[in-house]
């Protein structure tokens, strides 16, 4: 019997699943009536005690209301964004959108596919005598009674854990809840041209395709004319709420400032687990695998998760900025770089850098460089005050590193011509920025416009890094080699107060003897 004919006379019943089902034949999951009645029965009861209103609900309020002013009359929409898939049915764990995160109060791992609307009401009669009234949209917990509980494994409770019903979300976050079933009645209803009565919708875009999808779907629909609809308004339309969310977050209120505190002290928790874990690291082929290890597992520690991937640099690797392979040694008489930064519950995330000498002494050679910088980061954070212009911070530390690879017959022209816009030799060994906003992402507030943020006016409430470096590679013939393979970078948190600037991360180490004594007393 040929193969043709074993087909037809054996059908293979898998041949018929659809795709995405599939993967289920790795298994056999019961399904009788027998074993759905007896899974629904003799479960103790939920307690119907709702949970307090958090802390966080007020700010986030506020928050909303900030925003709210600024889009009155139209509806916006702010998804968390939906699971995504790492390998076949194994999803990353969950993180939403920030902007979601930041309006909702929503933190760690909750309610994929999740969705903020923002209604347009009258001027004033909002929330908080806002313009919008807000609904949060999220798929509420299957009962006990349903197929789900037991066999869905990207939401049923068997799988994943209880999850916060409608009614405790609503008492947690004093925010009004829906179901996700609701939602696009909720995000297309009376959509239209304005002109005509309509309302006009603003979303995030690129974070759930499902969601623009139903949104693109109902312009279209409701279009006058909709072969004329232009999409690439409707962008700059969507552009503009990210562009406002984004700068909504250059303040940081009170709130944020103590989140951001809890995530810098794990992290500095974390570099003391890096320099416990240097001598295992020493002897391991993939050393810098055993610092990232280190201090990941504080990460999860204390935190939710990494704000970043770990950059673990040893040696010639410090030199790569964002070398996060990881996969080098890690020798005596290098340097380590570490830039790491513990994400907490809120999402929140540290961002902070130390460069230390693996066998607890510096060089006299990296003594220099390192103190260069450090003299660098001294600078940009003494201009680092109310009233002065962001790109400042930079200017002083690039006048330092300029002048100071000047002293070192390094540079091949005069400082003046090297700071010069015509110039900027010296950043051949310093190629990034000196600064950069922090919170919900590490690199926060990355739409806001060039005016509010670098060359915006430094604010109390901001908070961002200072993390000036030098990078002479091994295979930099334009330096004499005793520079070569030497990678320093120093990195602070900065909290901008009326008094002038405070250092988040001063608890860590930051000059030459301070960390060459911190890493003694740890080994001790």
């Amino acid at each position: 019997m040929n193969q043709t004919e074993q087909t037809s006379v054996h059908p293979d019943p898998s041949s018929e699943l659809p795709l995405e089902e599939r993967v289920n034949n790795r298994s056999h999951r019961p399904d009788s009536d027998a074993f759905r009645t007896f899974m629904a029965s003799s479960w103790a009861p939920t307690s119907a005690e709702l949970p307090a209103r958090a802390e966080v609900a007020d700010h986030a309020a506020r928050r909303r209301h900030g925003i709210s002013l600024q889009f009155p009359g139209e509806r916006l929409v702010i998804p968390a964004g939906p699971l995504k898939v790492r390998s076949n049915d194994c999803d990353y764990r969950f993180r939403p959108h920030s902007a979601f995160a930041h309006l909702s109060g929503l933190g760690v791992d909750h309610e994929p596919d999740a969705v903020l609307v923002l209604d347009p009401v009258a001027e004033g009669e909002g929330d908080n005598g806002s313009n919008h009234r807000a609904t949060l949209y999220f798929r509420p917990m299957a009962g006990r009674d349903t197929k789900a509980f037991y066999a869905d494994s990207r939401s049923g409770e068997f799988w994943i854990g209880r999850r916060p019903t409608l009614a405790e979300f609503a008492a947690q976050l004093g925010l009004p809840t829906a179901d996700v079933t609701e939602l696009e009645v909720g995000i297309t209803k009376n959509v239209g041209e304005t002109s005509v009565g309509g309302t006009s919708i603003r979303l995030v875009r690129k974070v759930d395709e499902n969601i623009d999808a139903l949104v693109d779907t109902a312009r279209y629909n409701t279009a006058a004319n909709p072969d004329a609809l232009d999409f690439g308004a409707l962008d700059d339309l969507d552009g503009k709420l990210a562009e406002a969310l984004s700068e909504l977050r250059l303040i940081k209120d009170a709130w944020e400032i103590e989140q951001m505190k809890v995530a810098v002290a794990a992290t500095i928790n974390g570099f003391e687990d890096i320099v416990k874990a240097l001598p295992r690291a020493v002897a391991h082929q993939r050393g810098e695998r055993v610092v990232e290890g280190a201090f990941f597992a504080r990460a999860r520690e204390e935190g939710n998760e990494l704000g970043y991937d770990t950059i673990a640099a040893a040696g010639n690797n410090a030199t790569v900025l964002h070398w996060n392979r990881n996969t080098g040694t890690v020798k005596p008489g290098d340097m380590l770089l570490v830039d790491a930064g513990v994400e907490a519950d809120s999402l929140y995330t540290a961002d902070v850098t130390r460069t230390l000498p693996i066998n607890g002494k510096y060089s006299e050679v990296q003594r220099k460089i390192y103190q260069a910088v450090l003299d660098a980061a001294d600078a940009a954070f003494a201009v680092a005050v109310p009233g002065r212009k962001f790109r400042d911070v930079h200017t002083a530390a690039m006048e330092v590193l300029a002048s100071r690879l000047a002293d070192w017959g390094l540079l091949p022209v005069s400082v003046e011509e090297a700071l010069s816009a015509d110039g900027q030799q010296h950043r051949r060994w310093m190629p990034h920025g000196t600064s950069h906003h922090l919170g919900l992402d590490v690199h926060d507030c990355a739409q806001a416009r060039a005016e509010l943020y670098l060359d915006g006016v430094i604010t109390e409430g901001m908070i961002f890094t200072i993390e000036p470096g030098l990078y002479f590679k091994d295979e930099d013939l334009a330096i004499p080699a005793e520079y070569r393979g030497n990678g320093v970078r120093i990195e602070d948190d900065i909290l901008i107060t009326a008094n002038g600037p405070v250092n988040l991360s001063a608890a860590l180490p930051r000059t030459p003897d301070d960390v060459e004594e911190w890493m003694a007393n740890l080994s001790d």
